[in-house]
């Protein structure tokens, strides 16, 4: 990095302390942009790279809700409208206890360039809450996007801000989401989230397409080394939306994912992963992974297991930030790991 982005980098760093994800991920994108800037240089006198690392805007806002005892609660939600330069903001919500400010605008920043990449019209953005849906009834987590959304909307609309689901937002929660929002605007804006079921104006393969991707992605970089999925042992962490269809996806292409996680820890099958065993467990009965060794006798359960640690030919992150650490990846390389295909946002 030169001088000038060193400089650039610092007084972004004083204007965001406290927040080591969102400068994370500047600093990733900074190390990457000199050539650019050196080519261009009308973009450093335009401040191009300062105007792109604030957000447009920041809204926080309190989520008060009530829970089955009748105990009311009170959490804090995020929409980080990052950019809009090629289009409305667009970007997931995350309903997590770790969820803060940093975390939000790490994720919105990374997404205008996600969604710049598509080459289509769409700008970048990201919100969530602190909420955790783990253990919550349908009608309190329904309550609670109720409250979530009764503030958030405001701040919507299909040609301004376009959410989706992130960790822990999937089709319940987008519903009861969507479904606030169209009370509360009196119109059936089907523009303004993505991710709903097909009944009420969802996409075909939506629920699919990250983790579908993603499989065809490690098809093409083992290809590019001469190889082939066809018999390849995988490894793929969490065992959310992503996880799942990468799983599926990459058992289609002939590869056998032999371990996945949750945040309790890490199961292990030999024989391959059951898909619909566990599609039923976390996406029917919502329950911890352990509960897969039920069904699948063979299989082996460890609390708060590393999975990194198992030796693979590929591992897909697909969990969270900043999962994979150094010592990870050394016993990836020492296990003949291949390749890492990211799945989670800068696993």
């Amino acid at each position: 990095m030169d001088e000038k982005l060193e400089s650039t980098l610092w007084n972004i760093q004083q204007r965001n302390l406290g927040e080591p994800e969102f400068i994370q991920a500047v600093k990733e994108v900074l190390g990457s942009v000199g050539v650019v800037l050196a080519k261009y240089p009308k973009f450093a006198e335009q401040k191009i790279i300062e105007r792109i690392c604030e957000p447009e805007r920041q809204v926080i806002f309190r989520v008060p809700w009530q829970d089955d005892q009748g105990e009311v609660h009170i959490n804090r939600g995020f929409r980080v409208q990052f950019n809009s330069a090629l289009g409305p903001f667009k970007g997931g919500l995350r309903f997590h206890p770790s969820v803060n400010l940093s975390i939000v605008k790490f994720l919105g920043f990374e997404q205008i360039f996600k969604n710049a990449l598509t080459g289509m019209p769409i700008g970048g953005g990201k919100g969530g809450s602190d909420f955790d849906p783990k253990g919550r009834s349908d009608d309190e987590v329904m309550r609670f996007c109720q409250s979530f959304m009764t503030e958030l909307s405001r701040h919507l609309g299909e040609y301004t801000d376009v959410p989706a689901g992130d960790v822990g937002v999937g089709k319940r929660e987008i519903g009861f989401l969507f479904g606030q929002y169209k009370r509360i605007s009196n119109r059936y804006e089907s523009g303004v989230l993505t991710g709903k079921g097909l009944s009420y104006g969802g996409a075909l393969v939506r629920t699919e397409a990250t983790g579908y991707g993603l499989g065809y992605f490690v098809q093409e970089m083992l290809a590019a080394r001469g190889e082939s999925l066809e018999g390849k042992t995988c490894l793929v962490s969490g065992a959310g939306n992503v996880a799942i269809y990468a799983i599926e996806k990459v058992t289609q292409l002939g590869g056998k994912v032999v371990a996945c996680s949750d945040s309790k820890g890490v199961v292990y099958d030999e024989a391959g992963i059951d898909l619909p065993t566990l599609k039923r467990i976390k996406e029917v009965e919502r329950l911890p992974i352990e509960s897969y060794c039920k069904s699948r006798k063979q299989s082996h359960y460890q609390a708060g297991g590393n999975l990194w640690e198992i030796k693979c030919d590929v591992a897909i992150p697909c969990a969270t930030q900043n999962e994979l650490t150094g010592k990870d990846a050394d016993a990836l390389l020492r296990g003949g790991c291949l390749a890492v295909a990211e799945g989670a946002n800068m696993p």
